[in-house]
């Protein structure tokens, strides 16, 4: 009897002790532990949002530098895609009243170089060799960014087309009419392509005495002038009157020869 009562208490004993004791995994503290995971996961996307713009391309492309009568000229284009996006002058003439041109000057050709996408702008009136200095630097800008870019959707269009790529402008030279003066004979000779000239020289001017000085000052300037134009409406050159009268009736005829 004595030992039933013993192993009946041992039995009660235990079962105290197995409901005293309680799991090592609290439900409360699961939760609160499933809690901070989804904070990670948001912290996570937060970085595929940060890196998700793209930028488009964009150069830079700086033209060949134009010398002028005042100073080298030199423009820089930024380009996205074939679109001008800004342009500047890297350098400018300089020194006395070339400050105060090149500070009218460039910051309105650089607008109608943004403007017109093109070196189809205008002269900038007091500032005509700038100006002209200015459209060489940035047409040759412009013909290193189409160099540069020609072969990147070539091999695109040729599978979209099987007709052939249209070819560049080619340059011509063209020799205006003998224009006699009192001082000698001028003619000029214009380099076009399409219808833009870029390049003037004359191959025959007064020459002789005083007739020397005089074509060495004026036909630098009538060849400038004659590039920035586009056409014979150029002014005279102050002390070379006559050789800037039969320059520009030269520069005419050729301009009418080559249908321009």
């Amino acid at each position: 009897m004595r030992r039933v009562v013993l192993a009946t208490a041992a039995t009660v004993s235990g079962i105290v002790l197995l409901l005293s004791l309680k799991p090592a995994s609290d439900p409360a503290a699961a939760s609160a532990a499933g809690g901070a995971a989804p904070q990670q996961t948001a912290a996570g996307q937060e970085s595929p949002q940060g890196g998700s713009a793209s930028q488009t391309g964009s150069q830079s492309v700086t033209g060949n530098v134009a010398q002028t009568q005042y100073g080298p000229v030199q423009v820089r284009l930024t380009l996205t895609g074939d679109k001008i996006t800004k342009a500047e002058a890297v350098q400018a003439p300089k020194g006395g009243t070339s400050d105060q041109k090149t500070a009218l000057a460039i910051p309105k050709l650089n607008q109608e170089a943004v403007a017109a996408g093109s070196a189809d702008i205008d002269a900038v009136s007091g500032a005509t060799y700038t100006s002209g200095g200015y459209k060489q630097s940035l047409q040759s800008a412009l013909d290193k960014a189409k160099a540069a870019g020609g072969t990147s959707g070539s091999s695109g269009a040729a599978g979209a087309s099987s007709s052939p790529q249209a070819p560049a402008a080619q340059a011509r030279i063209v020799t205006g009419n003998v224009a006699q003066t009192q001082y000698g004979p001028v003619q000029v000779r214009l380099t076009l392509t399409g219808d833009k000239i870029t390049k003037a020289e004359a191959v025959q001017a007064p020459s002789g005495g005083t007739s020397t000085q005089k074509t060495a000052l004026a036909i630098p300037k009538l060849n400038q002038e004659a590039v920035a134009a586009g056409s014979a409406d150029i002014d005279t050159v102050s002390g070379a009157t006559y050789t800037s009268g039969g320059y520009k009736q030269s520069l005419q005829s050729a301009l009418d020869k080559a249908g321009g």
